[in-house]
């Protein structure tokens, strides 16, 4: 498409001469410009790719994927036969039955903070793999008889507690005595540590085996929810079709999936990328406005230049050719420098943040705000892909105007200027 001769004549027009310094810094940063804002846009996308897939992880891993209720809004007392006929419908990974409510907990140590108590039953709690992978200190296999508990890292750092030493567990729901409503206080032995590496539930949930919370909360033999892990998060809709023909009308329940629980945030995140999109891919604009500046600086200071070549023989679409060469190379090389910058800075992040913090002794990602405790990012390819054409595009529709002028350039008219 371009041959020597314009491929030379464009180059030595990048290099500046004295005295053409000034066209050739507004060059550099147009090529400035277009890096920062294409490895902005990769970085910012992946960050939001890896925030929403680690909040989807981990609100999925630890609260299910539906939450199965009576339909009186009551607790369950048939919950395992409704938990076997839930197991038997195809696609559904688990359906465990848990009990639980809102408590205070207390320490020996000074310690106190709310929290989620929930009550499962021991196989349960083992098979779900986001706790069982990630107990910190303990084990599960003292998660047993009525005085055990779980709990996670940030909970136990509020409480001031460690493996074997006992929190104690106020209910709101007291029992009523003549002297009033007095809560219901019972203390357990905390047998693990657990870090899911989600702030919320690290400082929230509390693990006791099904038969110690249902002594505690008082419900009898009976439950709270089912909760349903399904193989395909995103097919919850035509699984909870299926469970309930599995149930059948004798069995009327509530089903809550996670796009209904959490619809409202994920949407949230949604709607952030596409602004975040939009505002960084003004950087990108913005430099490409820098190249059209600087080509059509470089065309009024090249207009000698262009008069004599075309009176030597060079067409106007050669001269076409060497002024979109021009600005191509400052585009072209901008974006690949953006790319490349941008995939290095997302597969560090973690530990550039950690220098960042170390240098500036600030807490640039705090973990009870944005719920994680590591930055995520994960590069989409399509994503990449798109960014990286985009700003090949925009760079090379901004070179066609001033090329177009200097194709156009009269050569008598230039040279009778001069």
């Amino acid at each position: 498409m371009f041959n020597a001769f314009e491929r030379a004549v464009a180059f030595r027009y990048l290099r500046a001469r004295k005295g053409e310094r000034f066209v050739s810094v507004i060059a550099i940063f147009s090529l400035v410009g277009i890096a920062l804002g294409v490895a902005t846009l990769i970085i910012v996308m992946s960050v939001m790719n890896g925030f929403r897939q680690e909040l989807l992880g981990r609100i999925l891993g630890l609260n299910g994927h539906m939450g199965i209720y009576a339909a009186d809004g009551g607790a369950m007392r048939d919950y395992d036969p409704v938990a076997a006929a839930i197991r038997a419908v195809p696609g559904v990974v688990m359906a465990t039955p848990i009990v639980e409510g809102q408590v205070l907990l207390t320490s020996e140590q000074g310690g106190a903070s709310g929290g989620l108590a929930r009550g499962i039953k021991t196989e349960d709690l083992k098979a779900k793999a986001i706790i069982a992978n990630n107990i910190r200190r303990g084990s599960l296999a003292g998660f047993e008889g009525e005085d055990a508990i779980v709990i996670g890292t940030g909970l136990a750092n509020k409480l001031r507690v460690g493996v074997g030493d006992r929190v104690s567990l106020v209910s709101p729901q007291g029992r009523t005595t003549v002297l009033g409503t007095l809560p219901r206080v019972r203390a357990y032995r905390v047998a693990a540590l657990f870090n899911v590496g989600m702030n919320e539930y690290d400082s929230t949930f509390a693990y006791l085996p099904m038969a110690a919370a249902q002594l505690f909360f008082q419900t009898g033999d009976a439950a709270s929810q089912i909760e349903v892990f399904v193989q395909d998060p995103t097919r919850v809709r035509a699984v909870n079709t299926e469970i309930r023909r599995a149930l059948g009308p004798d069995r009327p329940v509530r089903i809550v999936d996670w796009q209904d629980a959490n619809s409202s945030f994920f949407n949230a995140v949604q709607v952030e990328r596409n602004v975040m999109f939009l505002i960084l891919t003004l950087i990108i604009i913005v430099a490409a406005f820098n190249i059209v500046s600087s080509l059509i600086m470089l065309v009024k200071d090249k207009g000698r230049d262009i008069a004599i070549l075309r009176t030597m023989g060079a067409t106007s679409g050669s001269i076409l050719r060497i002024f979109l060469l021009c600005g191509a190379s400052v585009g072209v090389m901008g974006t690949l420098i953006g790319f490349g910058l941008g995939l290095v800075f997302c597969l560090n992040i973690e530990n550039i943040r950690q220098g960042l913090q170390s240098l500036t002794g600030t807490e640039l990602f705090n973990a009870e705000v944005y719920f994680l405790s590591q930055l995520p990012a994960v590069v989409d390819p399509h994503e990449v892909a798109q960014v990286v054409l985009m700003g090949l595009g925009l760079s090379l529709l901004a070179t066609v105007y001033p090329s177009w002028r200097a194709a156009k350039l009269d050569p008598v008219e230039a040279l009778r200027n001069e």
